[in-house]
């Protein structure tokens, strides 16, 4: 990583936790609303359309859970790196990670470039972070 002070770290470490506090809270949440919930039997009258809805809606959460679930990962080996002091340095060809990327994507593991080629030769390009 660039030098990068003792602030900057402690910044950094923040943006980290906080994340981590909002992903966990949404997963959380995720996890609530896909329990069954017990109350009254709807009578409601549901067509095919009414179905299809309910379970694209459904998809849709369980895909939002998993992307949610990904990046909580993503963070707290971030914040694993940084404790054990080999935070910012990229995992791929072992150079500092720009502060101003760190800044806008702090769990990130790879500088700049080595992202754009991972993602160039990724099956699933633009759906890995870091």
């Amino acid at each position: 990583m660039d030098p990068a002070s003792p602030t900057h770290l402690a910044a950094l470490r923040e943006l980290l936790v906080d994340r981590r506090s909002e992903l966990r809270a949404e997963v959380d949440a995720a996890q609530l609303s896909a329990l069954p919930h017990e109350g009254p039997v709807s009578r409601e009258v549901t067509d095919r359309k009414d179905e299809a809805m309910q379970r694209t809606a459904g998809d849709i959460g369980e895909a939002e859970a998993q992307r949610d679930l990904n990046e909580l990962a993503q963070v707290e080996a971030a914040l694993r790196r940084l404790d054990e002091g080999r935070y910012g340095d990229c995992a791929d060809c072992g150079e500092p990670i720009a502060l101003e990327r760190l800044r806008v994507q702090p769990a990130a593991l790879r500088c700049t470039a080595c992202q754009a080629a991972f993602e160039a030769r990724s099956p699933t390009s633009g759906n890995s972070r870091g």
